[in-house]
């Protein structure tokens, strides 16, 4: 019988009589040891074997001990440390939280297969890796979700951040912490935003102040500002991704493109057109800032808005160029108050148009009122 098994039976027979109190000691020094210790290859291999004897140890306080002195080690076996990693919380918590030995499809298999302690415990490890919280993401629950989104060590993709915006962006909580965040791209923040419109016209309280129906169209203008808002302040690079976010949850209609345009946000504009006709980037640019207005038309109509419809769109591009060189800020303004002017005055306008005027119309009167407060504002601090 070679040295090895001298050695492990002599252990196994110590460790049948032994109190529990004595493994428990035996188990954190033979961890240490294993680590630690300059052994023979026939020692090492024994104390593995002793280690992996006393994963089934029946007292928790002996498996507790060998998982607190393996822990922290890139060398500790990982059979050992596996099988600590679906023990009981406590001794487990050790493991997960610090063991170097897991690779990323261990911690998604860990997180597969295990409660919701299991995940907690992953979420909070100093370092997440990319692939990890992707499945965190997909499958955690809010405490979950929380611990990831406070853990500075979570590699967090913005895919990432994204799914838990759609699953999760009920919660003011979440919200919060991702709104936080100093990146975040602006698709998400629109699926953020509109968690909250959702949250204000569920709300009893508003509902019996306002009224359903009221709320509604209240409801509705104000994300679609917030929307336009958000799509001035997008990096360029983000736009595509909000573009198509936008087109896929039905945003991208007539009024919110004239909305865009009329309050001078172009790059998003140009984008929009872009995606929505398939052409050339570079051309849709050009033929925007200065194509001509057959041109202009026929881009328009080939990203699916109407002969009647495109008229205006080709007006109101050719106005905004004329303000946007003059003075940027009073353009809501003035495009629509010279669009007014010459479709108001002709002949009996269809449908589609009539209400696209009468949303250009209502922008520019939201426009003055909050220019007004911004006055009184003002005035009001001066004389202070």
């Amino acid at each position: 019988m070679s040295g090895r098994y001298v050695i492990i039976e002599a252990f196994l027979r110590w460790a049948e009589t032994a109190k529990a109190e004595s493994r428990t000691r035996a188990a954190n020094a033979l961890g240490r040891a294993y680590l630690q210790s300059e052994m023979p290859r026939e020692e090492r291999a024994a104390a593995e074997m002793a280690m992996t004897y006393l994963l089934d140890d029946p007292s928790p306080r002996v498996r507790l001990a060998l998982a607190e002195a393996v822990a922290h080690s890139a060398g500790a076996p990982r059979n050992v440390i596996l099988s600590l990693a679906e023990d009981q919380p406590e001794i487990a918590g050790q493991i997960i939280l610090f063991s170097p030995v897991f690779t990323d499809a261990d911690l998604v298999d860990l997180a597969l297969r295990g409660s919701d302690v299991t995940r907690v415990l992953i979420a909070s490890r100093g370092e997440v890796p990319c692939a990890v919280c992707a499945a965190l993401a997909e499958m955690g629950g809010e405490v979950e979700i929380l611990c990831l989104l406070e853990n500075d060590g979570a590699l967090l993709s913005q895919a990432s951040l994204k799914r838990i915006a759609e699953r999760m962006g009920d919660s003011a909580d979440i919200r919060g912490l991702l709104l936080s965040r100093d990146i975040l791209s602006a698709d998400i923040r629109h699926l953020l935003m509109r968690h909250v419109s959702e949250a204000l016209s569920e709300s009893p309280l508003v509902q019996s102040i306002v009224g359903g129906s009221r709320l509604q169209q209240v409801t509705r203008e104000a994300t679609e500002s917030a929307t336009v808002a958000i799509a001035g302040t997008a990096q360029h690079e983000q736009l595509p991704d909000l573009v198509e976010h936008l087109r896929r949850s039905g945003w991208l209609t007539p009024a919110f493109l004239m909305h865009a345009l009329c309050s001078g946000k172009v790059d998003f504009f140009a984008c929009a057109i872009t995606d929505l006709s398939g052409c050339d980037e570079r051309r849709v640019r050009s033929i925007v800032s200065r194509g001509r207005v057959h041109a202009l038309r026929a881009l328009y109509e080939s990203a699916g808005l109407r002969r009647d419809i495109s008229t205006i769109f080709v007006e109101a591009t050719v106005i905004w160029r004329e303000s946007s060189r003059k003075n940027g800020t009073a353009m809501l303004e003035d495009v629509s108050s010279r669009l007014m002017r010459k479709f108001r005055l002709a002949e009996q306008s269809p449908v589609a148009a009539t209400q696209l005027l009468d949303m250009v119309e209502k922008l520019a009167n939201a426009e003055k009122r909050q220019t007004a407060r911004s006055f009184a504002a003002l005035a009001t601090l001066a004389a202070a």
